[in-house]
C-alpha cells in the first residue's frame, strides 16, 4: 500500500503539469526571457516528465531516492508559486485568472504538505 507522500506527490505533479500546460497558454518563455521560444520551452521540459514519473515509483516503492524526488517536486512547486505570486504582484497579468491562480496555490498548498509528511 503506498504512503499519504505518493498521493502528495501524484497530486502536486499533476498541479505542476497543469500550470506548465498552462504556462504555454501564457507564453512563459517570454515572462523568464528563455531563448528558442515554443519550441525550446516544450524541447527544455521533455527530460522532466520520465524523471518525475520515475520519482513516483520510487515515492510509491518509498525508497531513499522517492523522498529525494518529492523533496525536489515540493521545492519546485514552492518556486513556481514565489515568482508568479511575485510577478502578479508586480502588475504582470500572465496567470492572473481564477484557474491559474488555483493552480499556483493548488502547489503551495500540495508542497508545503509534502514538506510535512517528509519531515514528520
Amino acid at each position: 500500500m503506498p504512503s499519504i507522500l505518493f498521493y502528495l506527490y501524484i497530486t502536486n505533479l499533476t498541479l505542476l503539469i497543469l500550470h506548465e500546460m498552462d504556462s504555454t497558454y501564457w507564453k512563459e518563455w517570454d515572462l523568464f526571457h528563455l531563448p528558442g521560444g515554443q519550441p525550446g520551452f516544450l524541447l527544455m521540459h521533455l527530460p522532466l516528465w520520465p524523471l518525475a514519473i520515475y520519482g513516483a515509483v520510487q515515492v510509491w516503492l518509498g525508497t531513499a531516492a522517492g523522498t529525494v524526488y518529492a523533496v525536489v517536486v515540493g521545492v519546485a512547486g514552492l518556486i513556481g508559486f514565489g515568482l508568479h505570486t511575485y510577478f502578479l504582484r508586480t502588475g504582470h497579468p500572465e496567470f492572473n485568472v481564477p484557474v491559474s491562480k488555483a493552480i499556483i496555490w493548488g502547489m503551495l498548498l500540495f508542497s508545503l504538505l509534502q514538506f510535512v509528511v517528509i519531515l514528520f
